[in-house]
């Protein structure tokens, strides 16, 4: 079969997309941002790249009419645009409209259990979503999961923050909010399996582990997964503000996401049972399994996708990677070095590790320091670290920076900054005869810019002389 995946470049949809290659479909990935795609789709005749962008009915003309499954794998869960719900039903309309005027006999959707009464604004959204995909064109097939749990997911992510930071937590008493958490390969498995399946046509489903627990058995669990002593303690005088900055400070999330976060888990998210599992042949994992097994991707740097790298998880990049890959020369500030190199394969590696547990090579105190002041300033400070230690993306999140350009072969990588600025900078690094070139670049923003470029100058003198310097040494 020919299936089309929305979504391709997040957290789903670049997991999914394998295993529908596994198993001898033929994958159409639309992405916003070409530049965002897997590069080894390049190289598959069984993979084909698309732009478009379903807030923009125009780009929807490059869908191939031929297909015959589409996944419907779009959310913004930290959005924190006012006109959220509107935007999310325009995106959803107009996949419809597009998918209706295809050959496609199915559609899939991964959505969220929504059997409470009172749901969270984005479980709300996911549901009034779910009404709008229905058609008489195609069939629908709903998938509503619980919490995911997985390497680079948001939950999981945020718990490790938790429970490898505090041995103590006075916590929300949103802890006690019931919930069953389901591994991301069980739900990987329920959407692959389900493409094309005619007993599931306009039918949905609630997908969820074989646990009831609560948020706070969660962290306790997963602090046994990690031989770690954890006390908790749940207080019922934490407002949803004062929860969502708790989880901000201490935990590598962005504010709005933490706002999205502490809303819906105030929501119990408790599946009703069906024959799904035996449809598909299904048999969901505990949460203790999916944590151990999460570990495990993450000790063998194996991690396919995180919601770190997701473009909205800072919120300041408005555009696609290419309207930053052209750096700005007119009205900019720059700090431009040179050295030479001995060993290219030594310098290159270091420069793909650069930033998460590796570090910036020289004043990193200063580097975390910036990233402190960030933080206080509502930014997303340096927490946010890197999926890979070794490998670069473009539109990967690498600490307070954003992957512009990464090609090894062309020796060159371009980030953006996501810190709280009073302006735009970007960060080079290029080796061209011989010499490694850094360049960093700033584009201020009124008076205030100005001010802040020259107060940090002595600085940056320092921090850039020492990195670039570190970055061609080569070790005896």
């Amino acid at each position: 079969m020919t299936i089309l995946v929305t979504g391709a470049t997040g957290y789903i949809g670049k997991r999914l997309i394998p295993f529908l290659l596994n198993e001898g479909h033929t994958v159409v990935c639309v992405v916003r941002d070409r530049l965002r795609a897997d590069k080894s789709y390049a190289d598959d005749d069984q993979v084909y790249v698309i732009e478009a962008d379903f807030l923009k009915p125009e780009t929807l003309e490059n869908i191939p009419k031929d297909i015959d499954v589409a996944y419907y794998l779009i959310h913004s869960m930290s959005n924190s645009s006012k006109d959220f719900k509107s935007l999310e039903e325009r995106c959803a309309q107009n996949f419809k409209s597009s998918i209706e005027s295809t050959n496609a006999k199915q559609v899939i959707y991964l959505s969220g259990i929504t059997n409470e009464k009172k749901l969270s604004k984005h479980l709300q959204s996911r549901k009034n979503v779910e009404e709008i995909l229905a058609s008489e064109h195609y069939a629908l097939t709903v998938f509503k999961a619980g919490i995911i749990v997985g390497s680079g997911s948001s939950s999981f992510e945020i718990i490790r923050d938790l429970v490898e930071k505090l041995p103590f937590m006075i916590a929300p008493k949103w802890l006690n909010t019931k919930t069953q958490p389901i591994a991301v390969r069980d739900v990987l498995a329920f959407l692959s399996r389900a493409a094309g399946k005619t007993e599931l046509f306009n039918a949905s489903y609630d997908i969820f582990g074989p646990e009831i627990i609560t948020y706070k058995d969660m962290l306790l669990q997963f602090a046994e997964v990690r031989d770690l002593k954890r006390y908790i303690l749940t207080v019922p005088v934490m407002t949803p503000k004062l929860s969502s900055y708790w989880l901000y400070f201490v935990t590598s999330t962005s504010y709005k996401l933490a706002t999205s976060l502490v809303d819906s888990m105030g929501v119990q998210i408790i599946g009703k049972p069906s024959d799904i599992n035996d449809l598909l042949n299904v048999r969901p994992i505990s949460y203790k399994k999916a944590v151990k097994l999460a570990f495990e991707k993450i000790e063998q740097n194996s991690i396919v996708s995180s919601w770190k790298d997701s473009m909205v998880s800072s919120g300041r990049l408005r555009k696609n990677l290419h309207k930053y890959i052209n750096v700005p020369q007119f009205g900019c500030f720059q700090d431009y070095k040179e050295r030479k190199i001995t060993n290219e394969e030594t310098t290159l590696n270091k420069i793909w590790s650069i930033g998460g547990k590796t570090g910036w090579y020289y004043g990193n105190f200063l580097w975390r320091f910036r990233g402190y002041i960030d933080k206080i300033f509502g930014g997303i400070g340096l927490r946010r670290g890197r999926t890979s230690p070794t490998d670069l993306d473009a539109g990967d999140a690498l600490d307070f920076w954003r992957v512009i350009f990464a090609d090894k072969n062309k020796k060159k990588l371009l980030l953006y900054a996501e810190m709280r600025l009073p302006g735009e900078a970007w960060l080079e690094f290029k080796i061209e005869d011989n010499l490694l070139k850094q360049t960093a670049t700033f584009r201020p923003r009124g008076l205030w810019g100005r001010l802040y470029w020259y107060g940090v100058l002595p600085f940056h003198g320092l921090i850039f002389s020492g990195m670039i310097n570190q970055l061609v040494k080569v070790e005896s």
